[in-house]
């Protein structure tokens, strides 16, 4: 057994690697960027050592960078978690010809099934269903409008080498084309370094379910039970449960199958995601299902399937990784009660669940039976504008689906986050939906048919900025009638801001259009200018794209607020900009 393992990676899921490490008895190593000097995960690790640079190119992503720690640290083994180096076949290889255990596939399997098209023709000789698409990557709008004409539409344009809802654009008619397959591309060479991308059909309104798999190198296949990831906006995930509810058990054990079949295909081991989409039987229709994609890593939403297998995925994967058998048959693996996971975002949901960096100023987390913690941020830690947003993952576990959300709901809100805005109180409001209780809900239901007044009056999350800093939060009791209450007083410095309401429409996601009264469009978060579509002089139409911000590795177009003629543009591509600053201006 390997005694230090280096993680190529941050936050929770560094932290969740560590944990395991620490139980098996092997020394952790953490990296880290300037950034993230003070971070959650390198305070956690057993070593830690400095990539330096700030942005992901510059550290996590820095193969050189992280080889020279590896020599440096006598690591003799790599876990990538999830994102960054973890579908990367060179870096795998770099690994390997290093003689360093690599805690993932092949790399001929990550190359099989990391890109998105030849990871359909594995799927076609594993004989499985597939939405239809393109078998090449497209080079142009022309293609894409020839795609919809043939198929019709809503498209889907996804980055061939893409994943977790990066470099995926919906086309739903010919004129958006230009713009989603400019947007898609460049957020792939942004997120991936890889341009590429496909076409699929677009399903309407489909559940998002998964298989877990796992293979060792001894040709033994398992697959532990299913994943409903159905709740999602910008097609990537909120809420997570296992396994996925109102499946027959025939439908089940049909998608375990086909989810080994396609594993058996590309001679894959460790631990791996089959992606399926299924459509409930309509109007008298047999329900079906697809073969979406394969996910050559450890998905962030693992836990819950942990939770009702009672199997560490992670100690399983270094068991693999080290030549062993797996330590359990598909015989073994059975199927206990229900876990639902709440992905902890810093976003701010009454703007369309745009990024919100920042200071966490208080965390506290709820406790009790059945119920987990996944986080890489404490109280006082700052989420930086540069890497992911997910603050942590509210994991919680019950002998059935109806406890699992009742305990939930009592999990959530026991969770204080203050400092930044964030999603539970969004969350919240879609578990308590009665689409949600009787599994109703699909993938575009966030987007299509919840209304944003649910959590616009949520008052946990305003408390999160609707207060100058400089401010105290005192607990005083009080008693009235015999009745004693808690309440919480804000004491500032100066006058509190209150933040001001008003009745609003439901917002398109992962947009924004902050203007003022003064004809100015200001940026809503700090991130940094990707492109700007507008030049002095132009007229433009309410909902216009004027520029692109990326914050947080998504990408938020930020829209004209209203009709009206460009006076001035104060900003160009590459300049980070703070919250507030102003970018546009109209006459």
């Amino acid at each position: 057994m390997i005694k230090k393992i280096l993680i190529a990676n941050r936050g929770e899921i560094a932290v969740r690697v560590m944990r395991t490490a620490r139980e098996m008895g092997i020394t952790s190593v953490a990296v880290y960027s300037d950034q993230d000097r003070d971070a959650y995960h390198v305070r956690f690790a057993d070593e830690a050592y400095c990539l330096g640079g700030m942005t992901s190119a510059e550290s996590y992503l820095n193969t050189d960078a992280i080889l020279d720690v590896i020599d440096r640290s006598g690591a003799q083994a790599v876990h990538p978690g999830y994102g960054f180096y973890s579908e990367n076949a060179d870096f795998a290889r770099a690994l390997i010809d290093k003689g360093i255990v690599w805690i993932g596939p092949p790399p001929e399997a990550i190359e099989a099934m990391g890109d998105k098209i030849s990871a359909r023709e594995v799927a076609q000789i594993a004989n499985v269903s597939m939405v239809p698409g393109t078998k090449d990557p497209i080079n142009n709008v022309d293609e894409i409008i020839a795609f919809g004409s043939t198929h019709g539409y809503p498209i889907a344009i996804k980055a061939a080498y893409g994943g977790g809802g990066r470099g995926m654009r919906v086309v739903f008619a010919a004129n958006e084309a230009q713009e989603a397959f400019d947007a898609a591309t460049r957020e792939a060479i942004a997120y991936f370094g890889r341009p590429e991308a496909y076409l699929e059909k677009y399903l309407i309104k489909p559940r998002h379910v998964e298989v877990q798999v796992f293979g060792d190198s001894h040709g033994n296949y398992v697959h532990l039970g299913t994943r409903d990831c159905s709740v999602q906006r910008r097609h990537q995930k909120l809420i997570e449960e296992a396994p996925s509810p109102f499946l027959t058990e025939e439908t089940r054990q049909e998608m375990g199958l086909q989810a080994i079949a396609v594993a058996r295909a590309c001679n894959y081991t460790n631990a791996g995601t089959i992606e399926m989409l299924y459509v409930p039987p309509l109007e008298g229709q047999e329900s079906m299902f697809y073969f979406l994609e394969m996910n050559t890593r450890l998905q962030v939403e693992h836990c819950v399937s942990e939770e009702i297998t009672r199997r560490d995925f992670v100690a399983e994967q270094i068991r693999v990784a080290c030549g062993d058998p797996l330590s359990f048959s598909q015989e073994d693996i059975s199927i206990a009660g229900h876990s639902i996971e709440c992905r902890v975002n810093a976003e701010n949901t009454h703007t369309g669940f745009t990024p919100s960096p920042g200071k966490i100023s208080r965390m506290e987390i709820a406790q009790g039976i059945g119920i987990r913690f996944d986080g890489g941020y404490e109280s006082g830690d700052e989420i930086s504008q540069y890497y992911d947003n997910l603050i942590g993952k509210l994991i919680v576990w019950a002998p059935t689906r109806d406890e699992a959300i009742s305990r939930l709901d009592r999990a959530i809100g026991e969770t204080t986050i203050e400092g930044v805005h964030h999603t539970l109180d969004a969350q919240l409001a879609m578990i308590r939906q009665d689409d949600f209780a009787q599994g109703t809900h699909h993938t575009r239901w966030v987007e299509d048919d919840l209304d944003a007044n649910l959590w616009e009056s949520t008052a946990k999350d305003l408390l999160a900025s609707g207060y100058e800093s400089g401010t105290e939060e005192v607990e005083v009791p009080v008693e009235v009638n015999g009745k004693r209450f808690n309440v919480k007083m804000f004491l500032p410095e100066s006058r509190p801001s209150q933040p001001q309401k008003k009745a609003r429409t439901k917002k398109t996601l992962g947009t924004s259009s902050s203007g003022t009264n003064s004809g100015a469009v200001t940026a809503p978060m700090q991130g940094t200018i990707i492109t700007v579509s507008a030049t002095i002089g132009d007229t433009v139409t309410k909902g216009s794209t004027l520029c692109v911000l990326e914050a947080m590795k998504m990408e938020n177009q930020i829209k004209a607020p209203s009709d009206g003629t460009i006076k001035d543009i104060l900003v160009t591509a590459g300049d980070l900009v703070g919250a507030g600053d102003t970018l546009v201006i109209f006459e």
